[in-house]
Parts: C-alpha cells; structure tokens; sequence
C-alpha cells in the first residue's frame, strides 16, 4: 500500500525503484537560471546527496553556489546558525530546524534560494523519532519556502534516495508557485 507519493510518503509492499532525481534536478537548475537565481544546500542525512543530484547536471554553476553537509547537530547550530535552544528542545528532526537550515545555508553561502534535509534514515530511531522521519525544506526571497513531513519506509538507502527526491521536488513546486505568483502580481490581478 502507498500514501501519497507527492507527499514523499511510501509505506509497505512498494518496490524499491531510485527516483529519477536527475531530470527534477534538472528542472530545479533551469528554473532557477531562467530567473537568474541561485541555490545552496544544507543537508543531514542525505549526505551530500541532494548536491550531487544538482552537481550532476551539466552546467550547474551558473545555479548552483554549494552545500553544507552538517550531520552533527552542533553544525546545524555553529555553521547554519540553527537555534540551539530549539534543537535542545526538540532535536535536529523537526521542521523548525529544517526550516532555519534552509533559511542558514542561503545566508551562508549567499544564495537566493536554500533547500534542507533532516531526519531519520535508520537503522535506529533518533531524537525520539522513528526511522523514515524526515523534513525538508525551502527558503526563498520574499518570505518563500514551505517545509514538507515524510513518512518513508524501507532501508536506508532508499530512505535517503527518497529524501533527495522530496527536497528537489519541494524547490521544483516552490519555484513555480512563486513564478506564478510574479505573473500575477505583474499583471495586476492581486
């Protein structure tokens, strides 16, 4: 049985097929290059993963400024400038924290836009969450971004797959989202 798969979220008896992060990644980089605009990335559990989907694209630098793969919390803190009070509360998998980790990284790396990873890939539960936990998150100009829950089944591998997938796609509907937006607002249809 599958949840809604827009949603990220797999559970029991779903094969195990790799999402194809190239062609969102791909997306991603044209749209962002369209507007002139640039991405950074920071990650938890995905490792690097997300920048080497977008990496893997050719012509990604006239997008793409970089990541921080900050896997210890007191990286999401010191680098990405996560509230520590926050992680001290509630742990690094939450949506608040993937929600500053993104808003970090364009800060840092002084990108237009950021993305973000943090969650529980397993094997073991963590911050009181069970493995397949996950958010992502998007930060852009104006106040844009949002921050998605997953609920992912499977092994690691694929958890940490999905989550790249997720994010990308994440940034992939914000982008169009707020170029709508643009278009209306230009043409005055408040």
């Amino acid at each position: 049985m599958s949840a809604d798969p827009a949603q990220g979220a797999v559970s029991g008896g779903v094969p195990d097929t790799a999402p194809d992060t190239s062609a969102v990644a791909a997306r991603v980089l044209g749209a962002l290059v369209a507007r002139g605009e640039s991405l950074a990335v920071a990650e938890s559990l995905t490792g690097g993963l997300v920048a080497g989907a977008l990496t893997g694209v050719p012509g990604a630098s006239r997008a793409f400024r970089g990541s921080v793969t900050a896997y210890a919390t007191a990286l999401k803190r010191d680098v990405l400038g996560v509230d520590g009070a926050l992680l001290d509360a509630r742990g690094a998998v939450d949506a608040e924290v993937a929600r500053q980790m993104a808003r970090g990284v364009r800060r840092v790396l002084g990108a237009d836009w950021g993305i973000a990873t943090t969650g529980v890939a397993g094997p073991d539960p963590q911050d009181g969450q069970p493995v397949g936990t996950v958010f992502v998150a998007a930060d852009g100009p104006g106040g844009a971004g949002g921050v998605r829950q997953l609920t992912l089944d499977g092994d690691r591998g694929r958890i940490r797959r999905e989550t790249v997938a997720a994010a990308l796609t994440l940034l992939v509907s914000e982008l169009t989202e707020n170029a709508a937006a643009q278009d209306t607002e230009q043409r005055g249809e408040f």
